[in-house]
């Protein structure tokens, strides 16, 4: 995104007076609107100053560039249909119709994968630009775009940024956004062109929110201050592959071929690395200096802007295919929903792209989910096939300590020089900044150099023996794979055009970053899976679960794993297949480490045991029976706690009634239950007792100040003993969340009444806890009060939903701008079933509270027999603009589980259609 303050090209005469009159029109009306608070008025500057802004969806416009009319049809949702008879002319549409309704989405974007925040945003958004530049996005992007993407996806790169241009031609920052007007009274920032590598460098920041176990890395690091070995480990447990099942379950790896193969008997042999290691030179202690670096390290990836989720916390999916022999149409049926940090606009985009007749011309006939500023579609079906994806989890990232000597660092006994860069960051308001990147041999930015302290690395380090002398301290840097040039965009054209199982995975092997699970169906009634990506393989004893030492080549990557080599499924027995997160193999079937922190297989053996349960009653899956498994909001951990809560003797009258709420009840977190109210406040408590306290300072909520155990000790402490730390974690990152790793943790220590982490120390209020029991009966009586303080002293008024609730918000002004705008731009809130783990998704952060911080951000579910009898639905709606009627229309279908009509065939999207444009030459 070039973030330039230069004017757009095709400035009209006469232009700047007029300009400067509506400045100081809209100048007036915020001051009216300053003085009196007057939200009414802030309704009217929102309305009238938007009216112009306003996409056109009817009549004629003359496009300079098109070689013939492209029709845009729009439903009553504002979702558009193209069609046109070339592909540039297609994808030239693509670009001017979602500039229509996004461009200022898709500038703020632009500016962030480029690291020119400050641009729009003044001094503020100057740290976040430093680390992005360090990154440098779009320097890779511009490589990708010159070096390694086909001719014909350049040629469509350049058709939508054309398109784009054409809406923008002409146009200043007001009459093109809300957002825009308000900028103008603090900067003079113009939008600038649009360019094709702004859309690949999107990619960039898509990768970087599903980058992997970066964060579980740093996290395990700091444990080491106040946590030991077992402790930790306790902390991460293995996935439990006898329980929930891995996606893949009918192959294997052949070490004879050294390919992955479907129903091969062959063992997995000898691999090139470990399943098990520790990082940091075989130590399981991090450094003593490196706490203070990492957790300055995680305060600036979580300042870092969310692209598409949650800075790589607590991020999922669902998706799932069911063969035509389980279905009522006798051919597939596909489900996809992906978890992602709410945003407003939703992340995603919903169109059709056709061809009038498909043919070597024009070869696209596709419709589904797109990204605002890039070409294609990214999750949907053509007239032959249909796709969805997850996120794999698959270790893409590693953080190397690098000892630095003079101008240089140490690698193998050697000072090796840095390669460097200048940047130079421009700052609205203020003054422009320089900064100087360093890189490794190998492109690892230095990430240390972001902060000053971060400099001065490791001044109490306790490495091994073979570690360099700490001098003035160890640097941290990057190694990850979105930092090599690849082929990514072109896998979306190829994915959109895609006709058979043999296209797909060919596809497929070009989607290097991020690693998505990909799911499969087709109109032949084949279903499949595919794990694709650039996937590292490390050496023996090193699975990156920890920082690694730099300067030791064995902590190197050894290369990566052939694509023939990852595992994949195609039509298996068992009729259907589940990728949730959970482990794509089973480890002894694999030699290569993918990832020492899998999700935890919660919600994939959830979405199993409905299809087998259906399967097994003799029944046919039908559309709505997959929208139904969409919408499951049972709570696995409370099958397993309630029981126990119940046997419970209480004392406490008041507490004792809240007990009762969970007699009886069903374990369905339904937004209108109390039961499910009072029993996530239970869950949250028990969390906090059993593990939030004994953290470190590091992962805690910011602000909560504890009197806390000594390190090394999980048990209470004599009072004399303890000491004062503050938490230093934002609420919606800190630990313990109540993810279905925590699931995990208690399971394995749930029958044991006197495990030391069922200890807890006594308080001013409360004698200590020495056993299970104890401690889940206090936790019961912090629930209830509470409650009580957030919800009321009557029980009969509780609900799930008056906790946990979702608020949409605009992604820059709508939370950091003025209250007015705030008001003008935000929607909400909504009161949400569903929950931590559970299939619907409506992730929440126990350690920070109960609202809404990631959601389904959309459901589809895909129905290859008549592709216009699927269905879809997005977050919030097909337009950017705020007083747009489709801003937020579909989110109270969404929030109460409804999908729309998704039009594909001619006949089926000229009788949804509404409103056509045409787009003339």
């Amino acid at each position: 995104m070039p973030p330039n303050t230069t004017a757009s090209s095709g400035q009209k005469p006469g232009k700047s007076g007029r300009k400067k009159g509506r400045k100081a029109r809209l100048f007036l009306i915020v001051l009216v609107l300053a003085l009196f608070g007057g939200v009414a008025y802030g309704g009217y500057w929102g309305v009238s100053t938007v009216r112009a802004s306003f996409p056109q969806t009817k009549g004629s416009l003359t496009l300079d560039g098109l070689s013939g009319p492209v029709d845009v049809k729009r439903d009553g949702n504002g979702i558009p249909q193209i069609y046109a008879s070339s592909d540039e002319d297609l994808f030239m549409a693509q670009g001017y119709v979602q500039a229509q309704d996004r461009f200022y989405e898709m500038d703020v974007r632009r500016h962030m994968t480029s690291g020119r925040l400050s641009e729009m945003f003044g001094s503020g958004q100057v740290k976040n630009d430093e680390f992005l530049r360090t990154m440098g996005w779009d320097r890779v992007a511009k490589e990708e775009y010159d070096k390694k993407l086909s001719a014909s996806t350049k040629k469509y790169l350049q058709a939508y940024a054309k398109g784009v241009n054409a809406y923008l031609k002409g146009k200043d920052g007001e009459d093109i956004s809300l957002e825009y007007a308000a900028l103008g009274f603090t900067n003079d920032y113009k939008p600038q062109e649009w360019t094709p590598v702004d859309s690949v460098a999107w990619l960039k920041a898509m990768a970087w929110d599903l980058r992997g176990n970066m964060q579980e890395e740093i996290d395990r690091s700091l444990m080491t201050s106040r946590l030991g070995p077992k402790q930790i480990a306790d902390l991460y447990p293995e996935y439990p592959y006898s329980r929930n099942k891995t996606i893949t379950q009918e192959g294997q790896y052949d070490s004879v071929t050294g390919s992955y193969v479907q129903g091969s008997s062959t063992t997995a042999g000898s691999g090139t690395q470990s399943t098990s290691g520790t990082g940091l030179a075989g130590n399981t202690t991090a450094p003593d200096g490196l706490q203070s670096q990492l957790s300055k390290l995680y305060n600036v990836l979580d300042n870092v802007p969310t692209a598409v989720g949650v800075n790589g916390n607590g991020i999922g999916s669902n998706s799932w295919v069911v063969a035509g022999e389980h279905t009522i149409t006798n051919k597939p049926l596909l489900a996809n929903d992906p978890h992602l940090s709410a945003s407003l606009p939703s992340v995603w985009y919903q169109m059709g792209l056709h061809c009038t007749s498909v043919s070597s011309k024009c070869q696209y006939d596709v419709s589904g989910y797109t990204f605002a500023g890039m070409p294609g579609v990214v999750i949907g079906h053509n007239q032959n096939i249909a796709w969805g994806m997850t996120n794999s989890g698959v270790d893409v990232t590693d953080l190397y300590l690098e000892k630095i000597t003079g101008e240089g660092y140490e690698y193998e006994g050697k000072v090796l020089p840095f390669t460097t860069r200048k940047e130079t960051i421009k700052v609205a308001g203020g003054s422009t900044k320089t900064i100087v990147v360093r890189e490794t041999k190998d492109g690892m930015p230095l990430l240390s150099d972001r902060d000053d302290e971060l400099v001065k690395v490791g001044k109490k380090a306790t490495v091994d023996s073979g570690a360099p002398d700490r001098g003035d301290g160890y640097a941290i840097a990057l190694r990850w794979t979105a930092l090599d040039p690849g082929n990514s965009m072109d896998a979306v054209f190829q994915l959109d055009k895609a006709s058979n199982w043999s296209e797909f995975r060919t596809a497929a092997a070009s989607f290097d970053v991020p690693s998505q699970n990909l799911i499969y169906a087709d109109t032949n009634d084949n279903i499949g899976y595919q794990l694709p990506g650039k996937i590292p393989t490390r050496s023996k004893g090193d699975d990156g679960s920890l920082p690694s030492p730099g300067w030791d080549s064995k902590y190197q990557w050894t290369g990566y794993i052939k694509q023939s080599a990852l595992p994949y499924e195609y039509n298996p027995k068992r009729g259907y297949i589940v990728t949730a997160n959970q482990a794509v193999v089973d480890k002894d079937k694999y030699p290569y480490t993918l990832t020492t922190d899998w999700g935890y297989g919660t919600r994939s053996q959830r979405i199993s045991d409905l299809i087998e349960a259906k399967i097994k009653g003799g029944g046919k899956i039908s559309t709505d029976d997959m929208r139904q498994m969409q919408l499951d909001d049972s709570s696995e951990i409370a099958k397993l706690i309630v029981p126990k809560l119940l046997k419970i003797d209480v004392a406490d009258k008041n507490v004792r009634d809240a007990q009762k709420l969970l007699e009886g009840w069903d374990y369905t977190q339904d937004a209108d239950s109390a039961a499910a109210a009072y029993f996530n406040a239970t869950w949250r408590n028990i969390l906090k007792l059993a593990f939030g306290n004994k953290l470190p300072k590091e992962l805690r909520v910011k602000g909560q100040c504890l009197n806390v155990a000594p390190v090394d000790s999980t048990g209470p402490a004599d009072e004399n003993q303890t000491v004062r730390e503050c938490g230093q974690r934002e609420a919606d990152q800190a630990q313990p969340d109540g993810g279905d790793r925590w699931f995990e943790v208690v399971r394995k220590i749930i029958d044991d009444q006197n495990n030391d982490w069922w200890k807890a120390p006594k308080t001013r209020l409360d004698k200590a806890a020495d056993n299970r029991d104890e401690l889940f009966a206090r936790a019961m009586k912090d629930a209830r009060w509470e409650l009580t303080a957030k919800l009321g002293k009557d029980m009969d008024t509780w609900s799930w939903g008056r906790l946990h609730r979702l608020f949409l918000k605009n992604q820059t002004l709508g939370t950091e701008g003025p209250g007015v705008l705030q008001y003008m731009l935000n929607r909400g809130p909504w009161k949400l079933s569903g929950g931590e783990a559970t299939v619907n998704a409506t992730g929440w952060n126990a350690a920070g509270g109960y609202g809404v911080v990631w959601v389904p951000s959309m459901r589809m579910v895909v129905n290859l027999d008549d592709f216009d009898k699927s269905k879809w639905i997005n977050l919030s709606g097909a337009s950017g603009h705020a007083y747009s009627a489709h801003y937020t229309d579909q989110t109270d279908k969404w929030a109460k589980g409804e999908l729309l009509p998704w039009s594909f065939s001619d006949k089926a999207v000229d009788k949804s259609t509404s409103d056509t444009l045409v787009l003339k030459p």
